[in-house]
């Protein structure tokens, strides 16, 4: 939950960022796809990031079943987007920070569910 609200807040922030030009890369960097402003990068990641990484938390946070699935589709929609910067923005150190997340809560995810739908140790009675 606390990764995933982390995803979340960065996303937001970074979509704000380039709403408002704040931090944002050179118009030029988008020309080439006859855009002329970052407002539509935001909304994707919005989309890509924020979004499904909010609803991840949310589910995490309620302890539901379906957490580990959103998760896991979280951290490739999270995926899908840095593979998509790195044409237009280049490789940086935050895109390897947050794509070892991505992996990272991908697998914890994957290794939840498989604790969830395993029953439960049998105790012995001594």
């Amino acid at each position: 939950m606390v990764a995933e609200s982390f995803v979340a807040v960065g996303g937001l922030v970074g979509a704000i960022q380039l709403f408002t030009g704040t931090s944002a890369p050179p118009i030029s960097d988008l020309e080439r796809l006859g855009l002329s402003s970052w407002d539509l990068p935001a909304l994707w990641l919005l989309a890509t990031t924020t979004v499904p990484a909010s609803i991840a938390a949310w589910l995490a946070w309620h302890r539901s079943p379906s957490a580990p699935r959103a998760v896991q589709g979280a951290s490739l929609a999270l995926v899908i987007e840095l593979v998509v910067q790195i044409p237009f923005l280049g490789p940086s150190p935050l895109q390897a920070v947050f794509g070892v997340l991505a992996v990272t809560m991908a697998t914890l995810a994957r290794s939840c569910e498989a604790a969830w739908r395993s029953p439960p140790a049998s105790r012995s009675s001594a």
